[in-house]
């Protein structure tokens, strides 16, 4: 593309949009425009006696014959407007177009408008550029510097025109700064298409049907029109180009927008406000870009905020997410991510969803390692305390809590619901499994509460988990468990028996038998492992028994409360279950935050490779599939735990008797502990010395007996006591 300003005859502005190699024989440059519009009739030449009032109005066009516009049509509504190339003008009559307390005339005043089609009743002043876009009906555009459109415009999707470079495709190096997890972007792209093509890179024949499927989504074809819907608002912008912008979005005061989609809908419209720079990108339905923030190289799913600064850049963040002030970079972010921050970031991880990044957190792989082609790996409910720093690279379990420190080592923490802390006096890091559960049940009931509260999506295309006990965090809890055993064992012989002749399998059975038998005399070990930290210290484990037993009532009561759902919503009982249940304890993945069994990950990609799966519709309608049938592969799978856990294989009428119990009383537990954490607060002397008196007190916070939360866990407590007392063995 030469850089040099060109002189092109005024005859000729407006024309040529699509070069000759690009225009298929028998077509004209409007083919793809008039696809677009779907009908072209109802237009009309003006008369000579419009064409003397658009004069005398200071109008002006080389062209008059190729103004077209639609009756009823008022010229005295356009004035001191210029019109180049192909211009069709909808209805437009003496009206008032208002957006809120926002009001300007029906009409096109001060604006430059090249080779557009308008709809009907539009407000556009000054406009100083408009070329070559598809303008909907009852839009309002004002004050803009361009709005314009190129003939090889990609509206922020990862493809390469007809007859361009290579090197122009546009890449989201994403989990990895290195970039060889890069994934093509596309419309309707989902945390989970990003997942597979991110995460199975060594299956080459997978990558390639990936990029073919790519490909499909998107016309290679030059000289399609931008398009903003109807209903939209664009106001008081410097520079648009090659923006695709849905129904219903709002722009106000945005700096520079380019090569993107806005996937805005009437019933969940895309904001962007102020200061914002984008590039790139594609912004899902109902998310919003505030005050001053940057993207480039970025998807935001839906539902999602970008706002106050925050720099995201090459990164796919999740529905439901908020970034505000921080830095991300390189990720991938699923659903229920919050970041608020200035001085936080985030670079070069898989981050599964429900996540809460604190002030200070310094997450990334070429602030504290050797080189950036570091990663990081977490679970759901990941939670980086102020001011704590990691060396990559790293992987946690879901429901890893790390306290204030720096983590100087790799780490590898496989304990889900853990506290994570760095012990300055000892020099050493320390583990306590099972924290959130022991200490924090109102922070882990709160955590599922409010992720369901703030999902506000219209249309739900990527299915998400948000409950603490589920399928994966489960998995995680057995193998924590042998783990405990391992440890325990190992640090039993260590310490007391100087024995380490022991094999893997005796081993897992000794500290089985310590911890479940013996657990109230082990007060006096120190469990440690070397396993979890690249470094010459172990790590302790902290309160190992109270762990164990934690998560095998947490084991139990999940899996029984998830049984008893399934059998009240087929009305059967759970014998008849479980005599029509194939037991599997297989593995289940996190996908884009959907919990999948393992093995329909793994058919899927077979169904790809072979051909039978062709398009990423047909991809997302396999995920659909997997969302109607998760209810009953949860249920399968609890059952599966169950056994497991109890060490039986077959569950009786007995062992229900006593489950039934068990869930009762946990429910109540948890019931009652969310009650008390939030009572701890209202009674806090020192918190109320900022009160006047208690009256005030809750004036401003509300009544702990009016808190949602609070009423919500009763509810709970009710429904789930009530299921799980309606089912019979």
């Amino acid at each position: 593309m030469s850089n040099k300003v060109k002189m092109l005859q005024t005859k000729k502005f407006g024309y040529d949009f699509i070069e000759d190699p690009y225009i298929p024989e028998g077509k004209d440059e409007y083919y793809l425009r008039n696809q677009m519009l779907g009908s072209v009739a109802g237009y009309r030449n003006l008369t000579a006696d419009e064409i003397l009032i658009l004069e005398e109005n200071l109008n002006l066009s080389p062209a008059w014959d190729h103004v077209l516009v639609s009756d009823p049509f008022d010229p005295s509504l356009i004035k001191n407007s210029e019109f180049y190339g192909l211009v069709r003008l909808g209805k437009m009559t003496k009206q008032v177009a208002c957006f809120h307390d926002f009001c300007v005339p029906v009409g096109i005043a001060n604006s430059r408008l090249v080779s557009c089609d308008i709809g009907d009743f539009c407000a556009i002043l000054d406009c100083s550029y408009l070329s070559h876009y598809i303008i909907s009906h009852n839009v309002i555009l004002y004050r803009l510097g361009e709005l314009q459109t190129t003939n090889h415009a990609k509206f922020g999707n990862g493809i390469v025109k007809e007859g361009e470079d290579p090197e122009v495709l546009v890449t989201i190096g994403i989990m990895n700064e290195a970039d060889g997890r890069r994934v093509r972007p596309f419309s309707g792209m989902l945390a989970s298409d990003a997942f597979l093509w991110g995460t199975f890179r060594d299956d080459t024949l997978l990558m390639q049907k990936f990029e073919t499927m790519t490909d499909k989504e998107c016309d290679l074809r030059r000289g399609w029109y931008g398009f903003v819907g109807e209903q939209s608002v664009i106001k008081s912008c410097d520079s648009i180009k090659d923006v695709w912008v849905g129904p219903g979005a709002y722009i106000k005061g945005a700096n520079k927008l380019k090569n993107l989609t806005l996937r805005s809908t009437l019933e969940s419209p895309v904001q962007i406000g102020e200061g914002v720079e984008l590039v790139n990108g594609i912004i899902g339905a109902g998310s919003r870009a505030f005050y001053g923030c940057k993207g480039i190289r970025f998807i935001m799913g839906d539902n999602c905020n970008l706002k106050y600064g925050a720099r995201l850049i090459h990164s796919i963040l999740g529905d439901n997410s908020t970034v505000s002030c921080c830095e991300v970079l390189n990720n991938l972010i699923f659903g229920g991510h919050e970041q608020h921050h200035n001085n936080s970031f985030l670079i070069a991880s898989l981050v599964m969803g429900q996540s809460n990044m604190a002030a200070g957190a310094n997450i990334g792989s070429n602030h504290n390692s050797r080189g950036n082609d570091g990663e990081m790996v977490a679970g759901r409910g990941f939670w980086p305390a102020l001011s704590s720093t990691l060396k990559y690279d790293c992987k946690f379990a879901s429901y890893v809590l790390i306290t204030k420190g720096n983590y100087p080592y790799e780490l590898n923490i496989p304990l889900p619901f853990s506290l994570l802390s760095a012990d300055s006096r000892e020099g050493r890091r320390v583990v306590m499994p099972a924290y959130w559960w022991m200490y924090n049940l109102y922070a882990l009931e709160r955590n599922s509460f409010k992720y369901r509260n703030r999902d506000n999506r219209k249309v739900i295309r990527q299915h998400i988990e948000t409950d603490y006990l589920a399928p994966d965090t489960a998995l995680e809890m057995l193998n924590a468990r042998k783990l405990l055993c391992l440890w325990t064992a190992e640090s039993y012989n260590r310490q007391i028996c100087d024995d380490n002749s022991l094999a893997e399998e005796a081993l897992l059975l000794q500290g089985k038998m310590l911890l479940e038998r013996q657990g109230d005399d082990l007060s006096s070990l120190t469990v440690t492992t070397f396993v979890m930290e690249n470094s010459a210290e172990p790590v302790e484990i902290l309160k190992p028994v109270e762990a164990y037993r934690s998560y095998t009532e947490m084991l139990l009561y999940y899996a029984s409360s998830t049984v008893a759902a399934w059998c009240s919503s087929q009305n059967c009982s759970v014998s008849s279950f479980q005599k029509e249940s194939t037991l599997n304890l297989e593995e289940w993945m996190n996908v884009g935050g959907q919990l999948v069994p393992s093995s329909k990950v793994e058919s899927l990609k077979a169904q790809i490779r072979g051909g039978s799966v062709e398009r990423w519709d047909e991809v997302h309608q396999t995920y659909e599939t997997w969302f109607a049938e998760y209810p009953k592969d949860r249920s399968e799978h609890a059952l599966a735990i169950l056994h497991e856990v109890l060490g039986v294989s077959e569950i009786t009428a007995a062992h229900w008797l006593t489950l039934q119990d068990a869930v009762v009383r946990i429910r109540l537990h948890i019931e009652h502990q969310v009650f008390k954490t939030k009572e701890k607060d209202f009674n806090n002397t020192f918190r109320l010395s900022t009160y006047r008196n208690a009256q005030e007190r809750d004036a401003v916070l509300g009544r702990l007996d009016d808190n949602p939360f609070i009423q919500e866990s009763k509810i709970t407590s009710e429904r789930i006591i009530a299921e799980v007392r309606s089912v019979s063995f």
